[in-house]
């Protein structure tokens, strides 16, 4: 019943659905407005549980940073084919159509409209990074991992989405950066943020940037934060001039290339 209603809402979209896609010379529905329609309810019905409504992820990866970090449509296409071994993904027996066209709509998220920020000072900015981001975020692969690496950054969030991150990091939290607490037995508490968890263990880097692993039979309590690890910055603890001067920086980290060191 959900297949026929999928079926019918996609030929709507003007998708006509029943003969398969062949796999070779690239995704034939890139950049087709209908077809990521069309991938974006088959993505709702068959993806979000685990990867978030805004693919973001909750018990699965993020999806909108695919692209910046190197992929392709090709391996994009074969993964949910395939599945993950050894992960809670199965393979997909779903027409090669679907899944190209769920393909179509999770590039359509990973791309942003290029960077535009015409003010602030790149300079002062790095300097402002190196002095208050560098030891939670990685940069050319310097820097801290408590934090997202950002140095493709400006390749899939635009100003107003660091923006945002920068004053109100707790707003969206991607799901390998939510902040926990664990309590042992004898009540030391560890916090840091989650790399990753099943049904018997959990690990997390700490707050001294150490991957740790643990059974959680051995934890009194695992307690999962709402808000992240990275601090507010307010107008009162960074000035709108720094900010623009920070983000003016961070528009440079595109990953091609070489950036300011």
């Amino acid at each position: 019943m959900v297949r026929m209603l999928l079926t019918r809402v996609l030929i709507v979209l003007g998708i006509s659905m029943p003969l398969p896609v062949s796999a070779q010379g690239g995704n034939p529905y890139d950049a087709d407005p209908a077809a990521r329609r069309a991938g974006a309810a088959l993505y709702a019905t068959r993806c979000a549980d685990c990867h978030g409504a805004d693919a973001k992820g909750i018990g699965a990866p993020d999806l909108t940073l695919l692209w910046a970090s190197g992929t392709d449509d090709e391996r994009v296409f074969r993964t949910i084919q395939r599945g993950v071994s050894g992960s809670n993904m199965p393979s997909s027996s779903a027409p090669d159509n679907e899944i190209w066209a769920i393909v179509a709509y999770l590039k359509g998220l990973s791309t942003v409209s290029p960077f535009e920020n015409e003010i602030g000072d790149p300079e002062r900015g790095q300097k402002l990074f190196s002095s208050m981001c560098v030891r939670c975020h990685r940069v050319n692969t310097q820097g801290g991992i408590l934090g997202p690496d950002l140095s493709r950054i400006a390749r899939v969030r635009s100003r107003n989405m660091l923006m945002r991150s920068i004053r109100e990091p707790s707003a969206s939290v991607a799901v390998r950066y939510r902040a926990v607490t664990l309590v042992t037995h004898d009540d030391r508490r560890i916090r840091g943020a989650i790399k990753s968890e099943d049904a018997f263990s959990i690990q997390i880097a700490d707050t001294r940037e150490r991957l740790q692993g643990y059974r959680k039979a051995d934890l009194r309590e695992v307690i999962h934060e709402e808000r992240s690890l990275m601090p507010e910055f307010g107008p009162d603890r960074l000035r709108d001039s720094d900010l623009d001067d920070l983000l003016k920086y961070l528009g440079t980290l595109t990953g091609v290339g070489s950036n300011r060191r």
